[in-house]
C-alpha cells in the first residue's frame, strides 16, 4: 500500500501564501486534498496574487485568497470573523508571513526594531490567539510556525531578524504546552530556500550568481532547497502521521549547519 497524506475536508490558513514558501505550501496541501486559504498583505489584483491565484488553477474551488496584515489586532478579528463565516472551521494554521530585516547590530534603529518585532515575533503570537477557537474546534488543530536557520546559526548583518527567530523556538514550545491536547503546535526552520526573498539577498552582492555558487557549495548536498520541499513538510507535519510532535521546531538546511568552515 503507498504511504499518502489525504487532507480532504480540512481547511488551511497559510499566511504569506501567496510567494515562496507560501506558496510551495498551499500549492502541496492543495494537491492533499484540503482547502487553502492564502492571506498577505496586498490587493487581490496585485500582480503578485494574479500570479498566486494562476499558480493554484487546478485547485481553484478550494482556493481562497483574503487581504490582511497579521501585525494588525483589528485586521486579525476582522479575519478570524470571516473564516467563521465563509468556512466554519480551520484545521491548520501555517504562520509564515514575514520579512528578511537584515540591519545589523549598528545599523538597527529602534524603529527597525519595533518592526522586526512585531511582524516576525508577535505576529505569530496573535495570530495563534486570535484563531484558537477555531483551531480548537479541529481537536486537535495544528499551528506550523515558519522560523529559519537564523534561530540556530546566524552570519554578520543578519540582526534584529535573528534574534526575532530564536525567539519563534520559545513561542512554539509556549503553545504547545499550554494549548495542547485541543492544539498541536511545531515549528519548521528552513535553510537556505531558492525563493524571491534569498534571491533578493543574493542581488546585494556585486557578483549574485558567484554568491549564490558559494552559498550552494556550503551545502553538503550541493543545492538550495524548494519552497515545495518545505510545504512537504508542512503537510506531513499536519498529518496523523505526525500526531505525536509537539513543541519542536525542525531544521530544515541541507546540512548546513553540519558544515563547521565556510570554504
Amino acid at each position: 500500500m503507498a504511504f499518502t497524506i489525504d487532507l480532504t475536508g480540512k481547511v488551511v490558513l497559510i499566511t504569506g501564501g501567496i510567494s515562496g514558501i507560501g506558496l510551495g505550501a498551499s500549492l502541496q496541501f492543495a494537491a492533499a486534498g484540503a482547502t487553502v486559504i492564502a492571506c498577505a498583505e496586498l490587493a487581490s489584483d496585485d500582480q503578485a496574487v494574479v500570479s498566486f491565484v494562476s499558480a493554484m488553477e487546478p485547485y481553484r474551488q478550494r482556493t481562497f485568497y483574503y487581504k490582511a496584515d497579521v501585525s494588525n489586532e483589528t485586521t486579525l478579528k476582522e479575519l478570524v470573523v470571516l473564516l467563521q463565516q465563509e468556512h466554519d472551521r480551520l484545521d491548520i494554521l501555517v504562520s509564515n508571513a514575514g520579512q528578511n530585516i537584515f540591519k545589523g547590530l549598528d545599523n538597527c534603529t529602534l524603529a527597525d526594531w519595533n518592526q522586526n518585532s512585531s511582524l516576525n515575533l508577535a505576529s505569530h503570537w496573535l495570530l495563534a490567539r486570535a484563531l484558537k477557537p477555531l483551531l480548537a474546534q479541529a481537536s486537535p488543530g495544528v499551528i506550523i510556525v515558519m522560523a529559519s536557520n537564523h534561530a540556530y546559526a546566524s552570519i554578520p548583518g543578519c540582526f534584529p531578524y535573528n534574534v526575532t527567530k530564536g525567539a519563534l523556538l520559545s513561542l512554539v514550545r509556549a503553545m504547545a504546552i499550554e494549548w495542547a491536547p485541543t492544539i498541536r503546535t511545531v515549528g519548521l526552520a528552513p535553510g537556505f530556500i531558492d525563493t524571491p526573498g534569498n534571491q533578493k539577498w543574493f542581488d546585494s552582492f556585486p557578483d549574485a550568481d558567484v554568491e549564490r555558487q558559494k552559498t550552494v557549495g556550503r551545502h553538503p548536498v550541493k543545492r538550495l532547497g524548494t519552497p515545495e520541499e518545505i510545504g512537504g513538510w508542512c503537510v506531513f507535519l499536519s498529518s496523523t502521521y505526525a500526531s505525536f510532535a509537539n513543541g519542536t521546531t525542525y531544521l530544515i538546511d541541507g546540512g548546513r549547519s553540519a558544515l563547521m568552515q565556510e570554504d
